[in-house]
């Protein structure tokens, strides 16, 4: 299915849906939805704690689990069903090209160097940090790279590690969101997890210098968008706000029994503080000031007057510490439950992203492919956009 058409889909099932994942139930104790449909409703807030988390973590399980109140959601399925790339391990010899690489960072890593093949003149690395994955496609291609990266430190890092292994491996200090001479005609341009602005200005610069191949998993799409998304290429009636687009990414799949423990501590105690606030306040939700971590991890009573001073609000009497940590908690157990609808619909977001920019490049005169360059739980982020001269 081409782009086009595949967005055009997309962009109709998320506008006809849009009243159940646009809404934040964070900031909503009821989303209008719930109104409109009672038994859903009923239904998600009875579901135990195990099915919830499935259900969150598992979007094609709760598109076919909604399915039962709205016959028509799970459509979506075959639109976000995205076919795992051809790998091949690059043929590295021995282990020196890995030093100093985190063990999930590297199987991520190479991952991508499989899903892709050679296509240019040359590799372009767009903000590579220290370089790992040019120095591994450098040494499996045995061609020359240059990493563009803004820290100098990273740079220089990244330097010693491509004289160790003698690779002709270039590092170029600059910001990428303002260089004018790279990517260069010719060269294969490659991004893993180049966030937001980042990887579209590699695409809508490096399509007008002539690169030769485009391989990107993109990222963060939500980063550089002010109030609005502005597409590459206008399709359809779908318009995206900023929380929308940072929607896409919030699936994790890393997290440990710990970090989800604490994760879920911070909800409840961000939704005590909100619930409090409206209370002395008599005001509706606002937003707040991200929330510093070392503030979550003493006592309820110490957050809250913290967050209290900081918003301007009196202190809360300690004999209501309790309640409000209480309500809190019986707030995020809804929010979880409330948020499955909404979840439902990130991969369907994060699609109708990508293809932008699978439009645009089409546009330019690039053919191209998209897969995934390994399973989810490597990194949710694994939508590989291949693009080439036609």
């Amino acid at each position: 299915m081409r782009a086009a058409e595949r967005r055009r889909q997309l962009d109709a099932e998320l506008l006809a849906h849009r009243d159940l994942w646009h809404p934040q139930p964070f900031r909503e104790a009821r989303p209008a939805w719930c109104e409109r449909w009672p038994a859903l409703t009923a239904a998600l807030l009875a579901l135990d704690d195990a099915d919830v988390a499935h259900l969150n973590d598992d979007t094609p399980a709760a598109l076919r689990w909604l399915a039962a109140y709205l016959p028509d959601v799970d459509v979506l399925l075959p639109l976000i069903d995205i076919p795992l790339a051809a790998r091949v391990p690059p043929p590295v010899p021995g282990e020196r090209w890995a030093w100093e690489i985190p063990g999930r960072k590297r199987s991520q890593i190479e991952a991508f160097a499989g899903a892709v093949q050679p296509g240019g003149e040359g590799v372009i690395d767009w903000c590579g940090g220290k370089g790992h994955l040019g120095r591994l496609l450098g040494l499996a291609w045995q061609q020359p790279v240059h990493t563009l990266e803004i820290d100098a430190a990273l740079c220089g890092e990244g330097e010693q590690l491509a004289r160790r292994i003698g690779l002709n491996h270039r590092f170029l200090e600059r910001d990428a969101l303002a260089v004018a001479d790279w990517p260069r005609q010719g060269q294969h341009a490659v991004a893993l997890h180049a966030c937001g602005n980042l990887h579209r200005r590699l695409l809508e610069h490096g399509a007008g210098a002539g690169v030769s191949r485009f391989d990107v998993a993109p990222c963060c799409y939500y980063r550089g968008v002010e109030t609005h998304y502005q597409p590459l290429v206008a399709s359809g009636s779908l318009q995206l706000t900023r929380d929308d687009t940072r929607l896409a990414v919030t699936e994790t799949v890393t997290a440990t029994p710990r970090l989800t423990r604490q994760r879920d501590q911070g909800i409840a105690w961000k939704l005590a503080f909100t619930a409090w606030r409206a209370q002395v306040s008599d005001s509706p939700y606002k937003t707040f000031k991200p929330v510093p971590a070392p503030w979550l991890r003493g006592s309820f009573a110490d957050f809250l007057a913290r967050m209290a001073a900081r918003e301007g609000l009196p202190p809360p009497e300690a004999r209501h510490l309790a309640s409000i940590e209480a309500t809190g908690w019986q707030r995020q157990r809804e929010v979880l439950r409330l948020s499955i609808p909404r979840h439902a619909f990130r991969r369907a977001l994060e699609l109708w992203l990508v293809l932008d920019l699978a439009q645009y490049l089409e546009t330019c005169g690039y053919a191209h492919r998209l897969a995934t360059f390994c399973d989810r739980h490597l990194t949710p982020r694994n939508l590989l956009l291949s693009a080439w001269r036609s």
